[in-house]
């Protein structure tokens, strides 16, 4: 398969560019050049790809590429700042971008997504689920790391997952800190790491994190990601817990990250598909540890 990969921020693209290959597939890579990481140029060289870097608002010319490679299969990898969106002058839209944005009811991450697999599939692109191309990254259920969550931080979770599954259920955001069964901090366009490093401040040592997936959560982009620039953010913030959905969450670093949370004392839990913390579950792709 010749698969398109249209890649933001952070590791993901660089993961998935690897697995894909490793797996046979042939791929064109195109980068916003305003997220995508630099190292992305390398890697495509290394695997002797093509990649082309096309600023965030050209849209049209990213469906252009695609075409041209004969890709009527892509995925869409890595984040791009829902801020960017907002400020001025950070994206200059072309046609087919500001045609997209125009019809738009609300400019929420899930409106915004959507439209943008409707436009590659009405060019003849279908866009995937990455995910199936790195399985074993996926968060497995229960306990993950080598501490225990204690039993305050076990009720904080708890008690935490039906506000963590409200504001994920409205597309607002899919993190929330949690202390002595109160919130402290809630995500929006901001992103993970800034609310725990606001928690931290409004709270101090103590609080955990509940990172979960939308209620229908569609795998093919805006899937929850933890890696390890996360656990550094906890250890400096003094979060002391966190929770992620398994089989809906990537653990970008693998077994890195569950190493750097028990050398940091973060316990790290997976909540399994209609599971609360407390129960003992059976462990899905990954392995629990």
């Amino acid at each position: 398969m010749h698969l398109g990969l249209i890649a933001g921020g952070g590791r993901f693209p660089l993961v998935i560019l690897d697995a894909a290959r490793a797996q046979g597939h042939d791929v064109t890579v195109v980068a916003a050049q305003e997220e995508a990481d630099g190292a992305l140029t390398a890697a495509a060289e290394r695997h002797g790809v093509p990649i082309h870097w096309i600023s965030l608002g050209e849209l049209g010319k990213c469906i252009k590429l695609l075409k041209a490679a004969g890709i009527d299969r892509a995925v869409m990898v890595g984040y791009v700042k829902h801020t960017r969106i907002f400020a001025k002058g950070r994206i200059i839209p072309d046609f087919t971008l500001l045609s997209l944005l125009g019809k738009l009811v609300g400019k929420n991450t899930d409106g915004i997504l959507g439209a943008l697999v409707d436009v590659f599939r009405d060019h003849g692109i279908e866009v995937m689920d990455s995910t199936a191309l790195i399985t074993p990254l996926l968060a497995a259920a229960g306990p993950l790391s080598a501490r225990a969550l204690s039993d305050e931080e076990r009720q904080d979770i708890e008690w935490a997952y039906r506000y963590a599954d409200a504001i994920a259920g409205l597309d607002i955001g899919q993190s929330i800190a949690v202390k002595d069964r109160a919130v402290v901090a809630v995500e929006a366009m901001e992103g993970t790491d800034e609310i725990i490093r606001r928690a931290g401040m409004l709270a101090g040592e103590g609080f955990s994190l509940v990172k979960v997936a939308k209620p229908n959560q569609d795998m093919r982009f805006d899937v929850p990601v933890v890696g390890l620039g996360t656990i550094a953010a906890l250890q400096a913030a003094g979060g002391t817990a966190l929770s992620i959905d398994a089989g809906r969450t990537l653990l970008m670093d693998g077994a890195a990250v569950l190493a750097a949370a028990d050398a940091a004392g973060v316990a790290v839990w997976g909540r399994a598909l209609g599971q609360t913390a407390g129960r003992t579950v059976t462990p899905v792709a990954g392995g629990a540890r």
